[in-house]
């Protein structure tokens, strides 16, 4: 009876056959890149493909070490590795060790060599490298007059900003003449005296970008006093101008984005700082004021005027104070005047005449008070309160027989 056997079993006999041929443990297969895929783990799923024929290619995330570019769609590459069968799906696959470019396995080494040249000569050095200025009047361009790389940095830095002057230097850039062009154009717009230059071209195999791998093109771009933006190819792709340049750019819509400042958002900046100003400036106004105030009343009260009219107010007050007490001293004096009239009239002579009495004066005016001082036959002056009598001593008495009488 015929022996019957499992799927496992059968892929597993598969995958052994695949084991024991040396062949397919090591070799090299060449192709074009289809359906590539970077998976999350770091893993790279693709397929080779010509016109005969596809097979299922994968290298794992420990062997991408040696891996110097990004796989497209299209790429011809060449695999090392291993073809084996993965048991569970009964499919057999290669198992990629190392992957480069078809072609480009000499001009890999010339561009690795002439890399490492340069860097001996300090042409890489970041002590070279000229800052690229934040605002720019000129843009020099050094490039193809068409294709998607031009009209990409011309957009990009019209948008950006309007005012810029782009200066495009229509440049040879792939073929035998391409560094001599990419040299002349460099040394053109340095004459012009832009102020940046962008140097580069859209993507391409490593073929098309060679002419900005040239030695001759990488010593311009160091001695260009002008700086220089690098923008050669697609973000993965890297020259030696890359290295030289004072700054490089993934892609030359980036290169323009770099080269070019964005007028909107330095206008929002500016309308920014202009509001800040104001406040800043409206706080320090009623800083200011309130200060100006305090000065103010400081001053009016510590000035000449206003410690006159202190002054003057103090010398009302004492004005007032003294003709109070001036009124009051006056009447003080009036009724202590009053009280003296009173007593004076009562001593007065006049009063005691009107009383009957009278005033006896000798003929020289002395009043008579003693009878021992006049003579009979004297004459006398009597007065009394409405007028004078004159008379004549005729007879004396004294006070004790006055009283006799």
């Amino acid at each position: 009876m015929q022996n019957v056997y499992t799927v496992g079993q059968v892929n597993s006999y598969i995958r052994n056959m695949f084991a024991q041929d040396f062949l397919l443990q090591e070799l090299s297969v060449k192709g074009e890149v289809s359906n590539c895929k970077y998976h999350s783990s770091g893993h790279i799923y693709f397929t080779l493909k010509d016109e005969k024929g596809t097979i299922s290619c994968v290298m794992f995330a420990g062997n991408r070490s040696g891996l110097t570019f990004r796989m497209m769609e299209g790429m011809q590459v060449v695999v090392r590795g291993t073809i084996d069968v993965y048991e569970r799906d009964g499919k057999y696959q290669m198992y990629a060790k190392g992957i480069r470019q078809d072609g480009a396995g000499a001009l890999y080494e010339r561009f690795e060599k002439l890399k490492q040249e340069l860097l001996e000569r300090g042409m890489f050095a970041p002590e070279y490298k000229k800052p690229v200025p934040g605002f720019i009047k000129t843009l020099g361009v050094v490039t193809a007059p068409t294709g998607a790389a031009v009209r990409d940095i011309i957009n990009i830095a019209s948008r950006r900003n309007p005012y810029v002057q782009i200066i495009l230097y229509p440049a040879i850039v792939q073929g035998e003449a391409a560094p001599a062009s990419i040299v002349r154009g460099i040394r053109a717009l340095e004459r012009q005296q832009v102020d940046v230059m962008i140097v580069g071209r859209g993507g391409g195999s490593i073929e098309d970008l060679w002419a900005f791998n040239e030695e001759m093109v990488a010593q311009a771009v160091f001695d260009c006093h002008v700086p220089v933006i690098s923008a050669v190819g697609h973000e993965t792709d890297t020259t030696i101008i890359d290295y030289v340049a004072d700054l490089r750019a993934p892609t030359p819509s980036a290169a323009a984005e770099l080269a070019v400042y964005d007028i909107a958002l330095l206008l929002g900046q500016l309308e920014g700082m202009k509001a800040a100003l104001n406040r800043q400036m409206q706080g320090h106004l009623k800083i200011d004021r309130a200060r100006l105030m305090t000065l103010e009343a400081k001053l009016k009260s510590n000035s000449p005027m206003g410690k006159i009219r202190e002054r003057q107010t103090f010398m009302l007050g004492l004005e007032e104070r003294m003709t109070q007490a001036m009124k009051n001293h006056l009447t003080g004096s009036r009724h202590r005047m009053a009280i003296y009239i009173e007593k004076l009239k009562g001593l007065s002579p006049l009063d005691k005449l009107n009383q009957g009495y009278s005033y006896v004066s000798g003929k020289d005016g002395k009043t008579v008070t003693d009878i021992n001082r006049i003579s009979i036959g004297d004459d006398l002056l009597i007065y009394v309160k409405n007028g004078r009598i004159q008379a004549q001593v005729t007879k004396t008495y004294p006070m004790e027989e006055w009283y006799d009488k």
